[in-house]
Formats: structure tokens, C-alpha cells, sequence
């Protein structure tokens, strides 16, 4: 489709990469999103490009533990209560997953979507102002005790079986490793040849800006409608003005139901609500992003700054952000970093977008011609946002994709949940 227009919806990783891809294939691009580039889940993220992490949380044992989550404050699982009757049945499919055969297709399936994470994005960013904020480096699992990594040994032979490999440090090796894990914590799993973003808000504007310096456009509007005739897309409506397009991206994130139905897709898509903290100026900076396995938080050096991200919070789109998940948030980085001190604070809450099988929707629309849809990245929205851009596009542009892009189908939820939860 060279010189064909393509409207973009959604201007975080996903929307962006597709945006580059897309006007790198020859394509006439425009982006749209209610809000400027990089300001929704792709701002709040963990910054870190986690390419070994492609075990699903649903894994064999989680209906067992699932309980001692939702009821120990100390855990870092959060639900309001109000909202389980809405959340209930995409919950029960979610949690259907929790086996031996899916957990291992979905870690397949992520593999193939994110394991290259770092060279993907060194792609995407060449030439663009957004190349610095890329940085190699490792990225560590850390656990108190021996006996809590060798608790994990599932989740490391499913990485080991995808082709990750990863060194241990232990005791006094550990400290010499990184001397900012003084706390709590006495082994870690080493993964090199990841990466991280150290202003994942920055790159994502930096991105965009250079896809409006090389001619595409960004409109900030809020999109209604989707409109097709007779089975192929004209055009969308963006704050009430139709604008016209030959094929249509959406890339909305957890907002990207209503309009996905509209398309033919049945998407069950959820909000996983996802928090971090900024410490600014902090008296500790780890050498690498750490994931602490006790609280399932990531502490990642950004500029000028630590990020705390993690935590997981089932509530929808609508309700104000929950104060408990903050503060459990900052004890656990406490304990895991005594000393820490810090000049300020920040805090930010936002919505990674899920789907029952923690696996993305990348793909044609089954029903509408040149409707194609990305987004349902659960926790590794910024690591697979540049494959995933990159597979839009030469979808877009009519080229074949380099892998089998059956488990993302956009389809293959029509027989499964009737609709998504997020409200």
C-alpha cells in the first residue's frame, strides 16, 4: 500500500513504533491520541526492556496461592472489592490458564514477540532523538533466601526452554555484583543482554516528534467512530470531524475495547492497574533494573531518578488510585535497599491493558479490511512495543511478517469471553 494514509490510534510505544514502521515503508501516516505522545501506560512502565520475561503470571499453583494474594496486605496484589462482579468472568478465564500446556504456548508465543527486545528497539530508535535514552544492561531477579529462587524453578525452566540463560550471585558475590542489594536479599539471577529506558515518557515523545519532523502528523483529539462501507475502512471520526484513511491502526491500550468491537474484534480486554514511585536524587542507584521477587516490584535507574514500578490493582478505568499499593510500594523498596533516601517523591498510577491469556492482539481485523489491531501487552508493553509496531506495519504495508502471528490473532476470542470487564 505505498502512499496509502494510515490513521494510528493510540500514541504510546505501540502507536509510535507503528507510526516509525509505517512512514519508514512509505505510508502517509497520521497519530492520534486524547492525550500527547507516551503519556498513558507507556509513561508509568517499569522502563525496562525485560526480554527474558516471558512466563505468564496464570502458571500451575496460582489457584492455590491465590488466595494468601488477595488477602495479605504485604502482597502485591490489590482488588476492590466493588468491582469483582464486573471483573468476574474474564478472572475466571484468566485463571483457566494456570496449567502446564497454556503457560508454556503463551511463553512460546512472548518468545517469539519480545526476546530480541533490545535490538528491536535499537532499530526503531536509529536515527532518532529518542537513541539515548536506550542503555544495554542487565537485568536481576533478586530473592531473600535460596529456598524462595529455588521456589521459582517452573517459571526458570520455562525461560531456560525458550533459550534464556542467567548467572547466580549469592551472599557476599551478590554485594560485590551490584553493592545497592544490602537488604534483604541474599541470591540473585543475573540475565544479560537486556536493556532499559531511562525516560520511557521522553522516548516515546522523542519518537513522535521525530515522525512529525520527517512529515507524518499527530493529532491530539479524542477518536469516536471507525467508519467502513462495505466491508473496508474509509475513515474515522476525531472529535466529531471525519477524517478520511485508507486503513486504521488501533493502538488504545486498555481503552481499546469499544472501538475494537466496533471492528469485529471481541476483545476482552482489562485494566491491570499498575503503580510506581519516583525517588529523586536517591542516596542508592542499582547498576541494573532489579525485579525483588518478595514484593514483585522493579526498581529501575532512570535520570536523575529511581522508579519503583509494580504492584498489580484490580479496579477498572474509573476509580481514583488506591493509597495502600503506594505505600506498600516504598516499604518493601525500604527493606530492600536500607539507607535509601531521597530529595522528592513522586507518584503516578496508570492501565496496562490484559487479555485472558496474557498474550497481545497484533493483527487484521477478521471482518474489516485495512483495520489492524495492537495492544494487550500485560506487563511487557514497552519491551514487545517495537516488534510489535514493526509487525503492524509491514502488515499494513502488505508484507509478510517473519513469524507466525496465529497466537495473536485478533479472532480468537470470539468464542471465548463475551466482552471485555474494563469499566
Amino acid at each position: 500500500m505505498p502512499d496509502s494514509h494510515v490513521a494510528i490510534i493510540g500514541a504510546g510505544i505501540v502507536g509510535a513504533a507503528t507510526a516509525i514502521w509505517a512512514q519508514r515503508a512509505g505510508l502517509k501516516v497520521t497519530l492520534i491520541d486524547r492525550l500527547e505522545p507516551g503519556e498513558g501506560a507507556s509513561y508509568g512502565n517499569g522502563g525496562v526492556l525485560a526480554s527474558c520475561a516471558v512466563v505468564p503470571v496464570p502458571v500451575p499453583g496460582l489457584l492455590r496461592q491465590g488466595p494468601s494474594y488477595l488477602f495479605n496486605p504485604s502482597r502485591p496484589l490489590f482488588l476492590k472489592w466493588s468491582y469483582l462482579p464486573r471483573l468476574a468472568p474474564w478472572l475466571l478465564a484468566y485463571l483457566r490458564r494456570a496449567n502446564d500446556r497454556d503457560a508454556r504456548a503463551t511463553a512460546r508465543a512472548l518468545t517469539a514477540l519480545i526476546a530480541d527486545s533490545l535490538a528491536d528497539h535499537r532499530a526503531l530508535a536509529l536515527g532518532t532523538p529518542a537513541a539515548p535514552y536506550l542503555h544495554p544492561c542487565d537485568f536481576v531477579y533478586a530473592y531473600r533466601t535460596r529456598r524462595d529462587f529455588e521456589a521459582d524453578a517452573y517459571t526458570y525452566a520455562l525461560k531456560r526452554e525458550n533459550g534464556f540463560s542467567w548467572q547466580e550471585f549469592e551472599g557476599a558475590a551478590l554485594r560485590q555484583y551490584d553493592p545497592a542489594l544490602t537488604g534483604d536479599v541474599s541470591i540473585g539471577a543475573v540475565f544479560g543482554d537486556h536493556g532499559r529506558i531511562s525516560d520511557p515518557g521522553a522516548y516515546v515523545k522523542a519518537l513522535v516528534a521525530h515522525l512529525v519532523a520527517q512529515g507524518g502528523d499527530f493529532v491530539r483529539g479524542d477518536v469516536t467512530e471507525i467508519s467502513h462501507k462495505t466491508g473496508r475502512v474509509s475513515g474515522l471520526r476525531v472529535d466529531g470531524k471525519m477524517m478520511a484513511c485508507d486503513a486504521v491502526v488501533l493502538t488504545a491500550g486498555a481503552w481499546s475495547g469499544p472501538l475494537a468491537r466496533s471492528l469485529g474484534v471481541r476483545a476482552p480486554v482489562e485494566t491491570e492497574r499498575g503503580y510506581h514511585i519516583e525517588l529523586w536524587n536517591p542516596s542508592i542507584m542499582p547498576e541494573s533494573p532489579i525485579l525483588f521477587s518478595a514484593g514483585q516490584f522493579v526498581a529501575t535507574p532512570m535520570e536523575g531518578r529511581l522508579r519503583l514500578a509494580g504492584i498489580v490493582e484490580f479496579g477498572g478505568l474509573r476509580a481514583q488510585p488506591s493509597r495502600a499499593p503506594f505505600d506498600l510500594l516504598l516499604r518493601q523498596a525500604c527493606a530492600a535497599m536500607p539507607g535509601l533516601s531521597w530529595d522528592e517523591k513522586t507518584e503516578w498510577m496508570g492501565h496496562r491493558p490484559v487479555l485472558p491469556d496474557s498474550l497481545p492482539i497484533i493483527g487484521q481485523s477478521p471482518d474489516i479490511k485495512g483495520a489492524f489491531l495492537g495492544f494487550g501487552h500485560h506487563h511487557v508493553g514497552l519491551t514487545g512495543g517495537a516488534r510489535t509496531g514493526r509487525l503492524l506495519a509491514q502488515l499494513v504495508a502488505g508484507q509478510t511478517p517473519n513469524i507466525d502471528m496465529t497466537p495473536y490473532a485478533p479472532g480468537r476470542f470470539s468464542a471465548g469471553v463475551s466482552k471485555g470487564a474494563s469499566g
